[in-house]
């Protein structure tokens, strides 16, 4: 693995060691994350595939710029930050956000272009409050538990076994995702849940892939449908998996149809 800067950015990037595909791939984390979840399977994997895979940390995230500024973020810095990786790439790459990082893809839209996107569990266009609602009645401690996380506070274990993964998965590696979370910034949360949506008519839409988790207790498979329906393409909601589907250990089952659709689109 390369860990790169792109001016105060944190990016880590693996390579192809034969020939590689001209498009690169950028990964865009979700809240409360950083580049670091992807790097656990994802990278490795699609550099294996022939692709340039790169894994940016948002400002205030991981080893970025901004730690202690991090409430100041809004999504509208998130989507700087995406600019600015794809303005040093030497070709722009497809977007692959999960949670958070699809609203923030959805905000780059706007004003940016893209070969390709894949939006992975991601909040929909219509924002949070509609997983908010339903997990309020569905796990009340869960939301209770993640409002905490937004005041500072660490999530307790079970807490982010809950939310992220829908396998038992073993104490150790949950132990280590523990102390890689982070508080995500309350501004971020307030824009994705209702004063800085996407709009539709300002897109430039791009070949898109939309992928949900059949066990995603945070943005349900209701709420993928309800994206893919808003950008009319297919929703494909995959078994087995939980939110944090491309840490489980059953990872290929999200990092496939994505090889799938990126040869389907030539890229």
């Amino acid at each position: 693995m390369n860990r790169a800067r792109f001016g105060d950015l944190e990016v880590l990037c693996r390579t192809p060691s034969g020939p590689a595909h001209e498009t690169p791939l950028l990964f865009i984390h979700g809240a409360y994350t950083g580049a670091w979840c992807w790097d656990e399977f994802f990278l490795n994997y699609f550099a294996e595939q022939g692709y340039a895979a790169y894994a940016v940390s948002l400002s205030g995230h991981g080893k970025s710029r901004g730690r202690v500024y991090l409430d100041t973020f809004s999504i509208a810095d998130y989507v700087n930050d995406v600019a600015e990786v794809v303005a040093r790439l030497p070709v722009p790459p497809v977007l692959i956000g999960h949670s958070m990082g699809g609203m923030v893809i959805q905000k780059y839209l706007e004003e940016h272009t893209a070969p390709g996107v894949v939006l992975m569990s991601s909040v929909p266009p219509q924002g949070l409050l509609g997983s908010a609602f339903g997990l309020a009645f569905a796990k009340p401690h869960l939301l209770g538990d993640l409002n905490s996380i937004m005041g500072g506070g660490q999530p307790q274990m079970d807490t982010l076994r809950d939310a992220m993964f829908y396998e038992t998965i073993e104490p150790a590696r949950l132990q280590r995702y523990y102390h890689l979370c982070q508080p995500e910034s309350h501004r971020a949360i307030w824009d994705m849940s209702l004063f800085a949506l996407p709009s539709l008519s300002r897109m430039t839409l791009p070949p898109m892939l939309v992928l949900g988790a059949e066990h995603d207790v945070l943005i349900p498979p209701d709420q993928v449908k309800m994206t893919a329906r808003t950008y009319g393409v297919p929703a494909k909601i995959l078994p087995g998996l939980g939110h944090g589907m491309m840490m489980e250990s059953d990872w290929r089952i999200a990092a496939e149809p994505v090889i799938d659709w990126l040869k389907s689109q030539d890229l």
